[in-house]
């Protein structure tokens, strides 16, 4: 049997980090001297998903010719999508494409400088890992890990390494993202006593692929490969092609929406994860064989380890009714900064009267549009399919040719996998979860979170 623990144990290399028999002599420090600035990046597809088609594909190309990258090859070890995955990129380029039947033979084949990783939420961090080992710079999709110790191997393995990575939370590109947490950090908001995010949808059919479950085949795709560190079970055609609705193979909505959400919590407070973390949810309406939940509501405690300072995070999300969309409101005790309307105003500031009471002086923020704050996100600008993930790809590509530290480091997407991995240990155990910084575990109840 292949469990989780084996799988590491065979692939573990002195350094602690995973190898997937891929060798390189280079140090990082000699590997910043490979890509000239004349030079062209040959980047290779791992994984052609719906996001990677729909829009990292496409914002790669806005930039590709005037930054000399190009594609020059697709891996995925499903024939259906690799053989998709090159049709589409030699339509949209002109260029014939190569196809590898898993990652291990594309490194071997070492035709390329740098990967673009969309694969299965389970699969990014040691998907990061073999990127990597191989000293490929690696534009990697969120969540970057669903389990610690995952998390933990892929970042030591980054920055070990010493390739360009950036984690897909395209937020760390929207110029009013970076207008936000300018002003935060100005002194001018105040500070943050409380954050309430939402995720709203209507949608019996999101992340469900009914059609292609009934025509994929074992055969047809390399279920043991797929399956990396998870505990081998017998093949399941949902499961890998609806991966987002099972755990341990996708947190779901933790993972999927939830980690954008938060991750602007760690970036604009300066805290790298959660106090505690308190949950609950459940399959409320959509009845249709998941295990992750429909529904959930967590509360995150975040503040300093003294317990002096902080504030309180609620994040809610749901899939049976759209009220509400998406919310990302930050207030301080003058006001609110909403990043849905891109506007800060004095909406719940103190005021006058109930000041006055306390011998305090009102504190309501005068109104200022975002939008209006001029901020130097990348080096240049274009538009794409949606402006963060253009911005975002583009901002990857330019450090991988100055050799910079990119808009979503390392940092962040282990960051934001400790949230989400404290919320699922809340959801799935009942228990408050909280963070032991010794052991970089997840705790839940006290004990190691374990899936």
């Amino acid at each position: 049997m292949t469990t989780r623990r084996n799988f590491i144990k065979k692939t573990s290399i002195a350094t602690g980090a995973l190898t997937f028999g891929v060798a390189t002599g280079l140090s990082a420090k000699s590997y910043r001297k490979v890509i000239g600035a004349n030079d062209r990046v040959r980047v290779g597809v791992v994984g052609f998903s719906n996001r990677c088609k729909g829009s990292l594909i496409p914002a790669f190309l806005n930039h590709s010719k005037g930054l000399n990258f190009e594609f020059v090859g697709v891996s995925d070890i499903w024939n259906r999508r690799r053989d998709e995955g090159a049709a589409y990129l030699k339509e949209k380029t002109g260029d014939k494409m190569k196809t590898w039947r898993n990652n291990e033979e594309m490194y071997e084949d070492d035709k390329i400088d740098a990967v673009i990783i969309s694969t299965a939420d389970f699969q990014h961090a040691l998907h990061t890992v073999q990127a990597a080992n191989a000293k490929k710079d690696a534009y990697v999709e969120k969540p970057f890990a669903e389990t610690m110790e995952d998390a933990r191997i892929g970042k030591k393995a980054v920055e070990e390494s010493g390739i360009v990575f950036q984690i897909g939370s395209q937020r760390r590109s929207g110029k009013n993202y970076h207008a936000a947490d300018k002003f935060i950090k100005s002194g001018q908001f105040g500070d943050i006593v409380m954050v309430e995010m939402s995720w709203n949808v209507n949608q019996p059919g999101r992340w469900r692929l009914p059609q292609l479950t009934k025509e994929i085949k074992e055969s047809d795709t390399d279920w043991k490969r797929y399956l990396m560190n998870r505990p081998y079970e017998a093949w399941d055609p949902r499961k890998y092609l609806e991966y987002r609705l099972f755990w341990p193979y996708s947190s779901g909505i933790p993972g999927q929406w939830m980690s954008h959400q938060i991750d602007t919590v760690h970036w604009f407070s300066g805290y790298d994860h959660p106090r505690s973390v308190a949950a609950n949810g459940g399959i409320y309406l959509w009845k249709d064989g998941r295990k992750n939940y429909d529904t959930m509501t967590s509360v995150f405690d975040y503040g300093d380890d003294n317990g002096e300072e902080g504030f309180q995070v609620v994040y809610s999300s749901r899939f049976t009714n759209s009220a509400g969309g998406t919310k990302e409101i930050y207030y301080s005790n003058g006001g609110e900064l909403n990043l849905q309307t891109n506007k800060v105003s004095e909406n719940g500031g103190l005021s006058a009267r109930q000041a006055k009471r306390m011998g305090l002086e009102e504190n309501k923020l005068k109104e200022y549009n975002l939008s209006d704050m001029e901020v130097e996100v990348v080096t240049s600008a274009n538009t794409g399919v949606d402006n963060m993930t253009s911005n975002h790809m583009l901002n990857w590509m330019e450090c991988v040719r100055s050799r910079a530290k990119t808009n979503g480091p390392i940092e962040a997407g282990y960051n934001h996998s400790i949230a989400n991995i404290m919320t699922t240990a809340a959801l799935r155990t009942g228990l408050k979860a909280t963070f032991d910084k010794e052991t970089q575990n997840v705790l839940a109840g006290g004990k190691i979170f374990k899936y």
